[in-house]
């Protein structure tokens, strides 16, 4: 199986992400579209997913906040996290939700090792989590998805290096005991590309698919 990649260079509008996400997944399920892995930043605003709760927004400090149909609760996105937007058809996979999820997080952890980062799962907890040397536990990876007659849109997001003090305004993911890190907080340094190259060689290898074609976006 071919995959196509749609790599987003600028910063892409969240509105306008979702009415692309809502066109490919109708013509995916109609069987006239293949496919896609789309990679891209948003600028910074916040998302609650259906789960979300009133009280977990603390101060959105005039960025914007967007309702969505994913799952999952409140999170933030902003430049400097890459945000992973799976459309695929799950027939196809096995048509297995939970092991879908399962197969985002081993991408994510397989993503995070290429950069010797052990990203680790939490019974319990959404997303992938990094252990600091005092023990304590923050979020490195988000994870929030939809599906739609059997065709999944959202996704994931990894903090590559974004503002984290933009967490601040929300309980991200509903979570008040733990808090959020970053590749550059781990003392990672790497580009974009890089981190997008990584991505593809580890979805490949969970979701053994192949590397199709890239289309880049605006």
């Amino acid at each position: 199986m071919s995959m196509e990649w749609r790599i987003s260079d600028g910063l892409v509008d969240y509105e306008s992400a979702s009415r692309d996400m809502e066109t490919r997944v109708a013509a995916i399920h109609d069987g006239t579209a293949g496919e896609q892995v789309w990679l891209l930043e948003h600028p910074p605003l916040y998302t609650a997913g259906t789960s979300a709760k009133d009280e977990d927004l603390i101060d959105a400090a005039g960025l914007p906040v967007y309702r969505t149909g994913r799952g999952g609760q409140f999170t933030y996105h902003g430049p400097g996290q890459r945000v992973g937007y799976v459309m695929l058809d799950l027939k196809r996979h096995g048509g297995d939700i939970r092991r879908y999820v399962h197969d985002l997080e081993e991408w994510l952890i397989r993503t995070l090792a290429r950069f010797q980062v052990k990203g680790e799962r939490r019974e319990g907890r959404v997303g992938i989590w990094v252990v600091e040397r005092d023990g304590s536990e923050n979020k490195i990876a988000a994870i929030g998805v939809r599906v739609r007659h059997w065709v999944t849109f959202h996704g994931v997001s990894l903090n590559v290096e974004p503002d984290l003090k933009n967490f601040d305004g929300i309980v991200p993911c509903g979570i008040l005991q733990h808090g959020v890190t970053s590749l550059a907080a781990q003392g990672i340094l790497v580009s974009m590309p890089e981190v997008d190259a990584a991505l593809r060689v580890a979805f490949g290898e969970v979701f053994g698919a192949e590397a199709g074609a890239i289309a880049g976006s605006p």
